[in-house]
């Protein structure tokens, strides 16, 4: 009789123990998961600031002259290929044929 009260008695003490470990186990295995998370998500935000840096150093560098592209041109180039009176007019004064 008395054995068997301590068996019982084992026996929940035995199965409270394994739900305590398997508890224990779980928070274990979840506080893993976050900080990995944390650990990862730090890294990218880290990476696309480094990125966003060296864009923005690039992008507001100073200008050296011939390394840009101008882009673009002349919406009609045919207008210059001859000049119209007031453009032979203000050459004229320019180098000085109008004081003849």
């Amino acid at each position: 009789m008395l054995s068997d009260i301590l068996m019982q008695n084992l026996e929940k003490y035995a199965s409270a123990r394994i739900v305590m470990v398997d508890e224990a186990t779980t928070k274990n295995i979840a506080y893993a998961i976050f900080a990995i998370s944390f650990f990862v998500m730090i890294y990218f935000i880290t990476k696309q600031a480094r990125e966003n840096r060296s864009a923005s150093i690039d992008q507001h560098a100073p200008k050296i002259a011939g390394s840009d592209e101008l882009l673009g041109g002349a919406k009609n180039p045919e207008q210059f290929d001859e000049p119209d009176d007031d453009a032979l007019e203000q050459m004229a004064e320019l180098l000085g044929e109008d004081e003849d």
